[in-house]
């Protein structure tokens, strides 16, 4: 397993957290997403075989919270 944070643009409404929770957390492979309301931090932990940081990050990107590199 292994765990990565995304940061976003700063998110508006608690709403979001759930959007992007419920999404990441039906990814096959994605063990547990985690947002942090406050600092506009994703926590994800995923098993690198069945899912990529760069897949993640898209998944999050079209949910419309563009991630800050």
């Amino acid at each position: 397993m292994t765990t990565t944070k995304f940061q976003l643009e700063p998110l508006t409404c608690p709403s979001c957290i759930k959007k992007i929770e419920s999404k990441l957390g039906k990814m096959d492979g994605v063990e547990e997403a985690k947002v942090l309301f406050h600092s506009s931090k994703v926590k994800a932990t995923y098993n690198e075989e069945n899912v990529s940081k760069e897949k993640i990050q898209e998944t999050i990107e079209k949910l419309g919270y563009p991630v800050l590199k």
